[in-house]
């Protein structure tokens, strides 16, 4: 069979965002596929009849749209020459182009002054936006030309400067945040009225718009941004806003109206602390009444990993008097379906990934990874699947793609799930490295779900094997909490999976395993650098070495590290115990740190403490920055970016390895 080789990732179809039509006669979905030349990204709306397939938009740019009617599409773009100038000149700006099925090309519908995060169809002209705002400009958004070329000169004189008074003061992906808000707007596109209907210092979390009122969470918050958010609804007849739940005990994730009561997706995190699963709350707004009705403990969306998606996509939807939700139970994200008693049931439960999707009277089509194969649109009827796309089926046809042989192994008195990938042609007799990968969060999974970067390391004969410790999802609560309990339980979990993995597959040569992950899997992979030297070599990535620093760099540092160490900066014993840098000393296995400049999650002085400290220690390290990339690096960096990375760690584990 053929090989596969390092860059053929770039040759994937990457697909997001199915969603039907009104009435659901039809359905479209965004597919996006790397430009090599360009180094980024081409995108485009696709539409699905039936089991047809056809494509909607050919320039490029084309990945968000709303469904305005069953014929129409509304999408973001920039297309004209004021456009691009406007968007060169970093003034904020959406606009909009609508789409008819009938035929036609596509035409300009309306643009707002503000960036849209998105977009919800009111009738008759009328939309429900989101959008983000400065908090010391408001309103910049309705100001005249002369307002607002002074504003944008002001941003511009401004730029070499950052004033800081809230945390986060930056994020993963979206850079220096300090001052900005997500407002919620209605806009009429009859007259070109625009109205901010949330306070500015008000952050919208989401927003839905039900039997004529608009209903929306979130919080009023300055300085440090609150843990909990509250729910709102606001009259467009009156435009009265009412508060219906004021608390500040809940993280309600998401909500949903069934008939004249609302399903909320809430926790305390009393219990198991950020991570904690919501449960299911009914919500009368008439009587505010607040009734636990779903005690559950599991996850709500998709957390198994994979380096072959881009985009995302919807993981709840309202289906009748229903809810169904992608859920990940062990490593595998499937569909399940709760209703407003609470009574849960499954939906569909296959292995592999429900990536994302949508459903009408009973038809629901999801993208999804399926049988080792990347993504693919599919229909769900009656607990069974149908693939109705074949984007991917030519880039892998006659190519090597290793099996996942489960593996188990018990430790700390649990049972720890993994897999091992063979090369093609295993040979019993034979003597093979190993890569050892370990994923992030800690609350997520890995699963037998098409990863690029082990398929391609078992193509260039490695071994590899991986597994999900105490701290993964797809397990509930108790088994995802390790608050306070890093480099622990998760490491001796991680050390009993690499023995068994050995214990059963003798043909790997113990002094050539490499060990690698990100995140989560950084912090381990540093972790083990100071606990043993039992493999060759690691290649650590976008990790944490340092609680303590992490506490204030990082932008979810604050209340992240807090929560997870179980100890805050008033107790640096504790986070310090927890840091890979404290044990240093000990470390001398050969180490490849890769991090990116622009990641605010695990920010690039995380890398270089440890780099400097190996260095010093005369221990062999490299370290590979990237340049205008964040946390997603692996998964969504620049296509280059992402084959230069690859390269690194795949020639780091070469040289000690082979």
């Amino acid at each position: 069979m053929k090989k596969l080789e390092q860059n053929d990732f770039m040759r994937y179809a990457f697909l997001s965002s199915p969603r039907f039509a009104p009435g659901g006669k039809r359905a479209a979905f965004a597919v996006s596929r790397a430009n090599e030349k360009e180094n980024g990204y081409d995108s485009f709306l696709y539409l699905l009849e039936g089991d047809a397939v056809r494509q909607l938009t050919s320039i490029g740019r084309e990945r968000a749209f709303y469904w305005e009617d069953e014929d129409t599409i509304l999408f973001p773009a920039v297309r004209t020459k004021a456009e691009q100038d406007r968007a060169q000149s970093g003034e904020p700006f959406t606009s909009f182009y609508r789409l008819s099925l009938n035929g036609g090309e596509a035409l300009p519908a309306f643009t707002v002054d503000f960036a849209v995060s998105s977009l919800k169809v009111m009738g008759g002209g009328r939309y429900l936006l989101t959008g983000s705002i400065r908090k010391d400009r408001p309103d910049l958004y309705q100001a005249d030309v002369e307002t607002k070329k002074k504003a944008l000169e002001e941003d511009k004189q401004n730029k070499d400067y950052e004033v800081l008074t809230e945390t986060p003061f930056w994020f993963n992906g979206a850079g220096y945040i300090d001052g900005n808000r997500t407002a919620l707007f209605l806009y009429d596109a009859n007259d070109g009225k625009c109205v901010r209907i949330t306070e500015p210092l008000f952050s919208t979390d989401q927003a839905e718009y039900e039997d004529g009122i608009v209903y929306y969470t979130g919080v009023v918050h300055e300085g440090p941004t609150k843990l909990y958010n509250q729910f709102f609804s606001y009259d467009p007849a009156t435009g009265v806003t009412e508060t219906l739940y004021g608390g500040e005990d809940f993280s309600i994730e998401r909500f949903v109206k069934l008939g004249k009561k609302f399903f909320l997706f809430a926790t305390k995190g009393e219990r198991y602390g950020l991570n904690e699963n919501p449960m299911g709350y009914l919500f009368d707004p008439s009587e505010r009444d607040l009734e636990l009705v779903w005690e559950n403990e599991d996850s709500i969306g998709n957390s198994t990993g994979s380096d072959c998606r881009l985009g995302g996509g919807q993981s709840v939807v309202r289906a009748g008097d229903e809810i169904h939700f992608i859920t990940t139970r062990g490593g595998n994200a499937v569909l399940h379906s709760v209703d407003a008693a609470g009574t849960e049931r499954v939906l569909f439960d296959a292995e592999g990934s429900v990536d994302s999707f949508d459903e009408c009277e009973g038809d629901i089509i999801a993208v999804g990874m399926y049988e080792n194969r990347l993504q693919e649109i599919y229909r769900i009827r009656n607990g069974k699947c149908e693939k109705v796309s074949s984007f991917n089926d030519a880039v892998l046809e006659g190519v090597y793609k290793a099996e996942y042989h489960p593996l188990s192994v018990e430790s700390e008195g649990t049972r720890i799930d993994g897999w091992v990938l063979l090369p093609e042609d295993f040979d019993p007799s034979g003597s093979y490295p190993a890569v050892f990968d370990i994923h992030g969060g800690p609350k997520t999974v890995y699963g037998p779900v098409f990863y690029h970067e082990m398929q391609y390391w078992v193509n260039e004969g490695w071994i590899v094997f991986f597994c999900n410790p105490t701290g993964s999802d797809g397990r509930g609560n108790e088994f995802a909490d390790i608050r306070g309990k890093y480099g622990t339980v998760d490491f001796r979990n991680l050390m009993d999976f690499c023995d068994g993995v050995l214990e059963a597959y003798p043909q790997i040569d113990r002094s050539r395993v490499a060990v690698t992950g990100g995140s989560y899997g950084g912090f381990m992979s540093n972790w083990i650098m100071g606990h043993t030297d039992r493999f060759a070599c690691i290649g650590t990535q976008r990790s944490i070495s340092n609680w303590i620093s992490f506490s204030g760099n990082s932008d979810i540092g604050p209340y992240f590290g807090s929560d997870q160490m179980a100890a805050g900066l008033d107790n640096v014993e504790k986070l310090w115990f927890h840091s890979p840098l404290a044990y240093v000393a000990n470390a001398k296995t050969p180490t490849l740190f890769i991090h990116s400049d622009e990641d605010y999650r695990c920010p690039l002085s995380e890398g270089m403490q440890l780099f400097t400290a190996l260095v010093q220690k005369g221990v062999p390290a490299r370290m590979c920055v990237f340049h205008g990339e964040n946390h997603e690096l692996s998964r969504g960096g620049k296509p280059l970016h992402r084959a230069r990375r690859l390269k690194e760690l795949t020639d780091w584990f070469t040289k000690y390895t082979k």
